[in-house]
């Protein structure tokens, strides 16, 4: 099997090109914020629960054991739009936006982190240091 078929690393390519994608969003937020009649964009969450029920498959191998729970759970989205408008028609907040490129920053250290971690334990297991 090669290292680009393993499940969890290219779910976690998936997610740090999704934090490079709405790290640019972000960029283009600030930029354009004193741009007439501009509205802030963001990029709908990635749904790994679906993703990860579809790699993971948990076997009930005992009718004592319990299901999966893989994937089950759906976080509420919180929040919503922001709906302050400046008197030149534009609806960004310089401080809603830095919220959310310091957010994205430790998600994306974080997927990276695990990523490479990952790496490391797969070159630790074919004995390659």
């Amino acid at each position: 099997m090669a290292i680009t078929d393993i499940p969890i690393l290219s779910m976690l390519r998936t997610r740090m090109q999704w934090h490079q994608a709405r790290q640019r969003l972000i960029a283009e937020n600030v930029a354009n914020a004193d741009t007439p009649n501009y509205q802030a964009r963001d990029l709908a969450p990635l749904d790994f629960g679906r993703m990860l029920t579809s790699a993971v498959t948990l076997a009930r191998t005992d009718p004592n054991h319990l299901g999966g729970a893989a994937g089950d759970t759906e976080f509420a989205l919180g929040g919503g739009r922001n709906y302050e408008i400046r008197p030149r028609g534009t609806a960004v907040n310089h401080e809603d936006e830095m919220l959310k490129l310091a957010g994205n920053q430790m998600d994306y250290d974080a997927a990276t982190s695990l990523y490479t971690h990952s790496l490391a334990l797969i070159k630790t297991a074919v004995g390659k240091s």
